[in-house]
């Protein structure tokens, strides 16, 4: 028997477990400093703040419904048990800076929200005021 198919199918699985890792070497993003971001207002965040970091789009997703879909327009931490209004504007009443908060993150992750397409930021609304 040859074990040429299993040399191809071992070098296959090599190659998508290895890929992040490479990708990351190819666009120059190892080693890239993690980015500082602004200190929110605020004592403490919405959720907890590791929670926030790794869920933030789940609670905006979630909000969206919510508004959409069911009229509810007020959220209840499950953290701490306060209440907010389900708004990108309660965000901001802490994270005061788009271009410092949320752009840095997702710039250094390569993600590409599309929140900005429908709704409005502080800095835009600046501008034209």
């Amino acid at each position: 028997m040859s074990k040429t198919p299993l040399i191809a199918v071992l070098l296959i699985f090599i190659g998508f477990f290895f890929f992040p890792y490479f990708y990351s070497v190819a666009s120059g993003q190892l080693g890239k400093p993690v980015p500082e971001l602004d200190k929110p207002k605020g004592d403490h965040c919405i959720e907890d703040a590791k929670w926030m970091e790794e869920n933030h789009m789940v609670l905006l997703k979630e909000w969206r419904d919510h508004v959409i879909r069911q009229g509810i327009r007020t959220y209840i931490s499950d953290t701490y048990g306060t209440k907010y209004n389900i708004s990108t504007y309660t965000c901001f009443e802490c994270h005061t800076s788009k271009a410092n908060f949320c752009d840095k993150c997702h710039d250094y992750t390569g993600i590409k929200p599309n929140c900005w397409d429908c709704h409005v930021y502080p800095e835009l609304l600046q501008k034209y005021e």
